[in-house]
């Protein structure tokens, strides 16, 4: 009976992510923000409406979470699992056959580099990943990352407090499969001081209304030189 009701919830996910409407929120709500039932029901082209009846079936089925402040909802993911979930249908879905539209400025951006819930994904994460690998600041294997003692040392003195307790049940860090570089990039509570650092910093910044995430001039010179970056790694 285990198994049915396995694969019984398998299914129900499966439906709530397989509308494009609601997959189209899901894809919005990546970026880490919470948004409104209005601002999600433009990300999808339908009415305010219709939007509502789908986020409540999505919130029923623990997809997303959602907070009241004052007369306005906002929604957003359940958790880091789920943005994990997300990531990997869009990784299969990207080996799919080959669209027939070319590729956008909007998609090479995000591409380069953007947000995957709360950590850093595209060519930029990929890097990053490749990078403290290669300085033996971390050791990746099967899914699982190793800070090494020089990685504590390396990441206390970027800003990082590796001590500080993470939320309950999260790993320090483990691997995400990137959709589009089809590489492993950060996640985990490292993956996620990492971006919120370089936030800080000012290495990167949010784009309004998209999950990319822009390098600034900052960022090109900090990624250099305390990771170690060449210069032509966007090539």
């Amino acid at each position: 009976m285990s198994n049915i009701a396995s694969a019984n919830t398998l299914a129900e996910i499966a439906a709530l992510i397989g509308d494009p409407a609601r997959a189209n929120m899901l894809i919005a709500l990546m970026a880490g923000q919470a948004l409104t039932a209005g601002e999600l029901a433009r990300h999808s082209g339908i009415t305010a409406q219709t939007a509502s009846g789908h986020l409540a079936k999505m919130v029923d089925g623990r997809l997303l979470s959602v907070e009241k402040q004052g007369r306005h909802r906002y929604f957003r993911l359940a958790g880091p699992s789920t943005a994990a979930a997300l990531e990997s249908v869009m990784a299969l879905a990207a080996d799919g056959p080959p669209r027939r539209h070319r590729v956008g400025p909007k998609d090479l951006a995000l591409r380069s580099a953007r947000s995957c819930y709360d950590h850093i994904a595209g060519r930029l994460g990929v890097t990053l990943a490749d990078r403290l690998q290669t300085m033996a600041h971390i050791a990746i294997g099967e899914g699982a990352v190793t800070v090494t003692s020089s990685g504590q040392r390396f990441f206390c003195d970027f800003g990082i407090d590796l001590s500080a307790t993470s939320p309950r049940g999260r790993p320090l860090c483990r691997t995400c499969l990137d959709w589009s570089e089809r590489r492993p990039h950060l996640a985990g509570h490292l993956g996620a001081a990492l971006m919120e650092r370089m936030l800080s910093l000012s290495w990167v910044s949010r784009q309004p209304q998209s999950r990319a995430l822009r390098i600034t001039r900052a960022g090109e010179a900090g990624l250099q030189e305390q990771f170690g970056f060449s210069s032509d790694w966007m090539a």
